[in-house]
């Protein structure tokens, strides 16, 4: 080790050293589907053990915010999928908007393929479900086969690592969040109640008020948050899923950088100059009022160069993965598995999924993109085949998190047939996860070497790009 790396490791506070694993655990792609993987099961073996009663009686303890006559009172589950769900598909929100604005979503040439998958694997799944359910009251879950979980299919291509080619992953990633644009969709038209036109009005004011803001300039998320917060109790009283506040709020966020690129590389050199020009003063750094204003200086030059969408995406992604999503898993997919919990896969409403995400996704997904090909409207990039999208195909089957949401929404006062619901996604999630790893398994890197680009650091290890 050189003189410099010794001084450097040196630096690195204790706390730093002792959390560098969980960093980088929380780092690795799987780790947040390794995650909801564990609350899941966590979930299943409360809800059947001898403790079962204390799992159902903790989801229903009611929490009330508020004082006087202005009160919310609700249950630990629904704060968790009307709050801080509204969280997640505020950072899905982010995701749609980055994608279409910089993203494989950004041209039609671009987005005509995931778009395509993305509707085969929407309409297919929701016709085979409405084909099992057709004249019985659970024909309403017709939503349910339609949804993606992105961080179980991303968790387990980056498990597959350098066998699956790169692109794949931004494919399923682009398909995906076409997926999220239609589940929000369908959430806002077809599961959502009596509408208030007064609070729908006040969430409309909020909104123009948010968009306002971006418009002017205002980039300090403490206002978006003021006003978002305001634009979900609107969406949470006026019959609309209080959930597509979040969406609507992320379109809001800026995309723009204050200052351009060069502007902020001329400057940031220029104030390193002084900061270096005022390093032999000898005085100490908390005295040194020179270096400290270039410090200072420097830090508002980069917060001006970085867009907030972006930052807040990124700042928003630990909470959203460990924290979001496993409460979501933790407090709704504790299903009671009775002696005859089996017989229920023969019910339609387990039928319906099971076909729909097992079966309608890959169908839907692959052919989709194979009449693409066979059209010559969309050529197969280099290193990927046919085995690849259809393996992507069978993950695209995992839905979790988002079909069961909105199992909720469909069935949430009939308990009988959410909790058939959830045991289907369950059971049609594993079946999709393990059936696309086999198979991506054994179809192989393809033609080309898979990037081994983890996000984190450039090539060289030197170059940080956690965005």
């Amino acid at each position: 080790m050189n003189t410099s790396d010794a001084t450097e490791h040196e630096a690195i506070p204790l706390i730093e050293q002792a959390l560098a694993p969980f960093v980088r655990f929380s780092r690795v792609e799987s780790s947040g589907g390794l995650v909801l993987i564990a609350c899941t099961i966590i979930a299943l073996v409360w809800a059947n053990s001898r403790f079962a009663p204390s799992y159902f009686a903790l989801w229903d303890t009611h929490v009330t915010f508020g004082f006087g006559g202005m009160v919310l009172s609700k249950t630990l589950l629904h704060w968790i999928n009307d709050g801080l769900m509204a969280v997640f598909f505020f950072t899905v929100g982010l995701e749609i908007k980055r994608e279409a604005l910089v993203g494989e979503l950004n041209s039609p040439a671009q987005a005509v393929l995931p778009v395509a998958a993305a509707v085969g694997g929407m309409a297919v799944p929701a016709a085979l479900y409405a084909f099992f359910n057709a004249g019985t009251p659970s024909v309403a879950g017709w939503g349910i086969p339609m949804a993606t979980d992105i961080a179980f299919a991303l968790g387990i291509l980056s498990l597959l690592g350098r066998r699956v080619p790169s692109g794949l992953k931004v494919f399923l990633a682009a398909v995906a969040i076409v997926d999220d644009i239609g589940a929000v969709l369908v959430i806002a038209v077809f599961y959502s109640g009596d509408l208030s036109l007064i609070c729908l009005a006040v969430g409309g004011a909020m909104f123009v008020c948010m968009l306002g803001a971006n418009v002017a300039g205002v980039r300090h998320p403490a206002i978006y948050l003021l006003l978002g917060a305001v634009l979900w109790l609107a969406f949470l009283k006026s019959g609309v899923h209080a959930t597509i506040a979040g969406v609507l709020a992320a379109m809001t966020i800026p995309a723009r950088t204050r200052i351009p690129g060069e502007a902020f590389v001329a400057k940031v050199r220029r104030l390193l100059g002084c900061f270096e020009h005022a390093n032999g003063s000898g005085l100490p750094l908390l005295a040194d009022k020179a270096r400290l204003s270039a410090i200072g200086a420097v830090e508002d030059a980069c917060h001006k160069a970085s867009p907030p969408l972006p930052r807040i995406e990124h700042g928003l992604h630990p909470f959203v993965a460990y924290a979001v999503m496993p409460l979501f898993a933790l407090a709704n997919a504790g299903v009671p598995l009775a002696a005859g919990a089996g017989s229920g896969l023969a019910e339609p409403v387990s039928l319906g999924i099971l076909a729909g995400l097992v079966i309608g996704k890959q169908a839907g997904v692959f052919l989709a993109c194979w009449t693409m090909f066979k059209l010559r409207l969309v050529a197969i990039p280099e290193g990927l085949r046919a085995g690849h999208y259809y393996g992507a195909a069978c993950l695209a089957g995992i839905g979790f998190t988002m079909s069961i949401f909105i199992a909720g929404l469909a069935f949430g006062d009939q308990s009988a047939l959410d909790a058939k619901a959830k045991l289907a996604i369950l059971a049609a999630s594993t079946i999709s996860g393990v059936l696309g790893y086999l198979i991506l398994r054994a179809v192989g890197p393809g033609n080309s070497p898979a990037s081994n680009n983890d996000g984190i650091s450039g090539g060289d290890g030197t170059c940080p790009s956690k965005y």
